[in-house]
């Protein structure tokens, strides 16, 4: 379902201009759709700028993404859109860069790991809107249990506690390899051990021999030590283990800020840190963000003011607390650092934002190469399957996509 919003005020003009913005829903009902959201924004900025109007377009994440390629297609690329990824419209030449939308002040604001994700060849197409990090959440009343007296730091420390907790849980460490969100576990584990899907010079680096090595004792340690429960992590989504852990049944496992609601309606007293290392050293943990960006349509000045009015710091928390999601910005950072009540818990998942990683968003092959671990890396896991050969395929075929571009 599409709700097309328009923003109210100030008296119409021969000159006026009408912003088309397409949004994804972050509502799970009705009852709370962003619809609400982006119907307040967009009267409240025309009441500030009179001869801009806004048409906002509210489409499920389902579709969102399909509808803006859609009407690119077709040639009617929206102003402003809302989604999921920027790379290949700023390959093909078709968005406005930061610096000729936002203000030195907006564009200042933006949490460097973020705004450096949004980056194609050094220059910024994709604009950071929400985002989110990973922590391993862990069952107090489950270690409590076990014996266990303290979260672990290390990799030993988080063998030692699993195998404690195979007599209390019934999965003592969920790893959630399936399709649903593979790329994101797996991404956590790499960079946990040192590694990740990129080096330095940003250039696929999938296959090293850090990632190798991590995946390797995964599968040693927790998987074929049969830590990880009943069901195969090639087999087990993200939800799954979420409902699993909600339930009282997983002692502990890697979550965003989404299970922590979840885990409380259930009544699940637990913790929260990061993912441990191989000797307790602290290692980048995985951030997500979803964009917004603005299509070459001769408005860049509208555009940069609506965009600018968006990432104000009353703008972004009203919508972060509302979700359950963590600014983008220095001010909407701080705004939540001095939050109380259900937003006091989303500060432990901020304070590992500014050290985050996130997906290589830039690469116009990485949409590719998600869905290619999706598909094999979780199998890795499987008997007889070897994590060495199936990440030099993943590798191997990714590199050759990053050359196509």
């Amino acid at each position: 379902m599409t709700v097309t919003l328009a923003g109210c005020g100030g008296l119409s003009s021969d000159n006026d201009v009408t912003l088309k913005v397409v949004a994804a829903d972050y509502g799970d009902s009705s009852a709370n759709s962003s619809t609400a959201y982006w119907k307040e924004l967009a009267a409240a900025f025309t009441a500030k700028h009179p001869g801009i109007k806004v048409d906002v377009s509210v489409y499920s994440w389902e579709e969102v993404d399909a509808k803006v390629a859609e009407m690119v297609k077709k040639g009617e690329a929206p102003d402003v859109a809302q989604i999921g990824a920027y790379a290949d419209y700023a390959a093909d030449d078709k968005l406005y860069t930061a610096d000729e939308l936002l203000a030195v002040s907006t564009e200042a604001d933006f949490l460097a790991p973020l705004a450096d994700a949004g980056k194609v060849k050094r220059v910024q197409y994709g604009i950071p809107f929400v985002s989110s990090t990973r922590l391993l959440f862990y069952n107090k009343d489950l270690f409590e249990k076990a014996g266990i007296a303290a979260p672990p730091r290390t990799w030993a420390e988080l063998e030692a506690a699993a195998k404690k907790l195979k007599g209390e849980a019934k999965t003592p460490f969920a790893l959630p390899l399936g399709r649903e969100e593979a790329q994101a576990e797996t991404m956590q584990w790499l960079l946990a051990g040192g590694g990740g899907y990129t080096d330095n010079d940003e250039a696929y680096a999938i296959d090293s021999a850090e990632n190798v090595k991590t995946l390797n004792w995964v599968k040693e340690h927790l998987v074929e030590a049969g830590l990880t429960g009943p069901v195969k992590p090639s087999q087990l989504n993200r939800q799954a283990a979420f409902d699993a852990f909600s339930n009282g049944e997983v002692g502990m496992l890697n979550g965003h800020p989404a299970l922590m609601k979840q885990a409380t309606a259930k009544g699940v007293k637990f913790g929260m840190v990061p993912l441990p290392t191989p000797r307790g050293e602290e290692e980048p943990t995985m951030g997500v963000a979803d964009w917004v960006m603005a299509f070459k349509n001769g408005r860049p000045k509208e555009a940069g003011a609506f965009l600018d009015y968006l990432f104000e710091a009353e703008n972004v928390t009203r919508f972060t607390s509302t979700y359950g999601l963590l600014p983008v910005t220095t001010s909407g950072s701080r705004a939540m650092e001095g939050a109380t009540g259900a937003d006091a818990g989303l500060k432990t998942f901020l304070g590992a934002l500014p050290n985050s990683r996130l997906y290589p968003a830039g690469k116009k092959s990485w949409p590719a190469v998600s869905e290619d671990i999706k598909q094999k890396i979780g199998k890795s896991m499987d008997e007889g399957q070897s994590p060495d050969r199936t990440l030099e395929d993943i590798a191997a075929a990714a590199r050759a996509a990053d050359q196509q571009r």
